[in-house]
């Protein structure tokens, strides 16, 4: 049987619920989380708080690999953001701001994996914790899902260019 959610753990998985949501109807949307619209606000807001509430989360009783990857995600929401406000990347900046919030994405899902096959179905889990191959195996295809996914961003931004490239000048 799997281990119960503390209240603690019950909120940080309600309040982790709104990013993914939040992603998924960016990325359906606009292609892409874009932190000006609703949606890359509420993304944004909630990801940062589902960090913050994991904090006082850990099965080791101590600063864990989830821990760890909560500050590695904050630092990428810091530079994605510093990004879309600073011209001094170029014609990098809608590359690295994109990315950064998908790769956030990324991260978010991450964790979220492995609690999820290692605690469902509540009466016979599918894994047993982040070694599993059933947890190893889905966080390879997630890779090669986020790694498709960003292709094809990288792809349409770099389309999008080109033709606003060659589009004639304004009179």
């Amino acid at each position: 049987m799997a281990n119960p959610l503390s209240t603690l753990g019950i909120i940080h998985t309600a309040v982790s619920l709104a990013p993914v949501v939040a992603g998924l109807y960016g990325f359906a949307r606009y292609g892409a989380i874009a932190p000006a619209t609703r949606s890359g606000k509420i993304y944004l807001a909630t990801l940062v708080l589902a960090v913050l509430t994991s904090a006082g989360l850990s099965s080791t009783g101590g600063f864990n690999e989830g821990h760890a990857l909560g500050i590695v995600t904050l630092l990428v929401i810091a530079g994605s953001l510093a990004a879309t406000r600073l011209n001094v990347f170029g014609r990098l900046k809608p590359y690295l701001t994109t990315l950064g919030f998908s790769f956030t994405y990324f991260l978010l899902m991450v964790p979220g994996i492995n609690e999820t096959l290692s605690r469902l179905p509540v009466s016979q889990p599918l894994a047993s914790g982040p070694e599993s191959p059933i947890v190893q195996t889905t966080l390879l295809v997630w890779l090669v899902i986020f790694l498709s996914g960003v292709s094809v961003q990288t792809y349409l931004i770099h389309k999008r260019a080109a033709a606003r490239a060659r589009a004639p000048l304004p009179r």
